[in-house]
Order: structure tokens, then sequence, then C-alpha cells
């Protein structure tokens, strides 16, 4: 075998190995149901955060999930209101994503959402293009 065709494998494939490992998990979280998903899915997001700081994160809320985002939401359990958990988790880098189709569906206008809410044409359209295109691993709290 040619010298550099070895050297080229062996330190090729090391280094290709080296670029999978140094590259930045990218993750879509999915709610659709706020009262059985919100807190639990708001205190998972925080906890992934914690032991692995440069996820890239995207929640993306459709159906009952968009009221996650509402302004005034609270969990009903415990009485915790989620836009300040949403606020700190967004000074970390995470998006928050409503779909406009849930929007329409309800009938509900953008001035109901906190300001850290974006949006998306279709929640359900993201999740798959995040997963297929973008190659986002999926979690659903």
């Amino acid at each position: 075998m040619n010298v550099c065709v070895l050297f080229a494998l062996v330190f090729g494939g090391e280094s290709t190995l080296y670029a999978q490992t140094n590259q930045v998990t990218s993750v879509v979280y999915h709610i659709d149901d706020t009262q059985t998903q919100g807190l639990k899915g708001l205190r998972n997001i925080r906890n992934h955060l914690d032991v692995s700081p440069t996820t890239k994160i995207i929640v993306v809320t459709h159906a009952d999930g968009v009221d996650l985002l509402m302004e005034g939401s609270r969990d009903k359990k415990n009485n915790t209101e989620y836009a300040p958990l949403v606020s700190a988790l967004k000074s970390r880098g995470v998006v928050f994503e409503v779909c406009e189709v849930t929007l329409k569906n309800r009938g509900l206008k953008k001035d109901l959402f906190i300001l850290d809410a974006d949006y998306t044409p279709s929640g359900v359209v993201r999740l798959a293009d995040l997963q297929f295109k973008n190659h986002f691993a999926y979690i659903k709290p």
C-alpha cells in the first residue's frame, strides 16, 4: 500500500472522527400539550443546557402546546408562571416557536404571546424539516 494512502487513511479517519465529536448537538423539543409537557419540558431543557451548554435547542409548539408561550400562562398544578422560565432559557440561546396554523385554527392573535416567542408557518412541517433536513435530535417531554 502506498505510504501516502496509508497516511491519509489513518490521519484522515482520525480528523473525521475529531470533527464528528466536536460538532454541536442540535435538538428540537416538541410541545403539543402545555398542561402535561410545559413545566416538565422547560425543566428538561434547563437540565439539558446545564450538562451540555453548547447544545442548539429549538422548541416547537403547536395545538395546546402554544399555551406555554401565552402571556400570563401558568402551570395548573403548582401555579408556576412559564414566561420567566422561558425568558431564562431564551437568554441561554433557546428558540421558542409558535405554530401559525394553530393560531389560525384557534383564532389567536400574536399579541397574546410573550415577546420571547417566535413564529413558524406550521409546527409539524418545522418538526419534520428540523429532523430530516437539519438532523436535529427529537425530544418530546
